[in-house]
């Protein structure tokens, strides 16, 4: 029978990297960091939860991928290298064939990303994933939520909805089939964090947030801390051609706006910024588009198509409702 230790040994010890920034990683009581001189640790976890966030069902290695993304968008919207992590897994048994699936999928995308696994925790019960990134920025750097400014312009990476639309498709709610089904699902399944596209915001952007939630709950969130009112064009807001499989215009807004699992960055910036914010996506291969602008006003988000507000039910997902 495989024990907790064998089980850490095989699937996640790693040699230490070259770069010798953890001063101990895996095997002892806690993971040892240096700390680099003039930056700042942006510290981020998240859950993963069978039924939840993830179908059961869903292969191994996407799971793995996955896991790491979703934290790793996190520090992207800071602006943030990352660095480290550490994972928590709690499994209903040792399945040798899942945990090589699961790891190669989370290793892959660590060494795209220069990450070490410097600890974690291994329990037996109902399948869940918890990963806890660490990155770093340079002191006083980071992207935060709080620092929009009334007339910025609000920018968003990609295009939204593609993964919303896999859920739905996988759930039987919407028909996708072909390249159309399989380019959804991966949306969903193994999102791609903006982390080059984070870094190189540094400096041009005011405020960023990564949309997990959908871009009206996430963007509510930034004007919340900014203390301003987002006006959006939904006419501007970049969609996959996917998109068309929707029943009604009111289903196709809801995964557009608040579907949630997007993995994209919403950030704000001001005008003459403009060229800088597009060199930062497109000069590093990611569509920037941008989508709104930003007044005084009270914290909300107030959708317009053309002239015409849109009245949208409050979007985007919470774990309590």
């Amino acid at each position: 029978m495989t024990s907790e230790f064998d089980l850490i040994r095989r699937h996640f010890a790693r040699p230490a990297a070259a770069s010798g920034r953890a001063r101990l990683g895996i095997g002892d009581d806690a993971a040892l960091l240096r700390a680099p001189a003039g930056a700042e640790l942006a510290v981020t976890t998240d859950t993963l939860l069978e039924g939840t966030h993830f179908l059961r069902g869903t292969h191994p290695g996407r799971l793995g991928h996955k896991a790491l993304a979703v934290n790793l968008s996190d520090l992207a919207a800071m602006g943030a290298v990352p660095r480290y992590a550490l994972l928590a897994l709690t499994l209903p048994k040792a399945d040798t064939r899942w945990l090589t699936a699961f790891s190669e999928g989370f290793f892959r995308l660590a060494r795209r990303y220069g990450v070490e696994l410097v600890g974690g925790d291994t329990t037996r019960g109902p399948l869940s994933i918890t990963v806890t990134a660490i990155g770093e920025v340079p002191a006083g750097k980071a992207l935060r939520r709080d620092g929009a400014q009334a007339g910025d312009d609000i920018w968003v990476t990609g295009t939204l909805g593609d993964a919303a639309m896999g859920l739905a498709a996988l759930q039987g709610h919407i028909r996708l089939t072909g390249r159309a089904r399989q380019h959804c699902v991966e949306c969903l399944e193994m999102p791609q964090p903006r982390v080059v596209v984070g870094r190189a915001l540094r400096g041009v952007a005011s405020a960023a947030i990564d949309l997990s939630d959908g871009l009206l709950a996430d963007l509510g969130h930034l004007c919340e801390r900014s203390k301003l009112t987002a006006e959006v064009w939904l006419d501007c807001v970049p969609r996959p051609d996917e998109i068309s499989a929707c029943r009604t215009t009111a289903v196709a807004r809801h995964m557009l706006l608040a579907g949630g699992d997007d993995y994209e960055l919403a950030f704000t910036a001001p005008p003459r910024m403009r060229a800088k914010v597009e060199r930062a996506g497109f000069g590093n291969g990611v569509m920037v588009t941008r989508v709104g602008t930003l007044k005084r006003g009270s914290a909300r988000v107030r959708v317009y198509e053309g002239s015409t507000l849109v009245r949208m039910p409050r979007g985007g997902y919470d774990h309590f409702r």
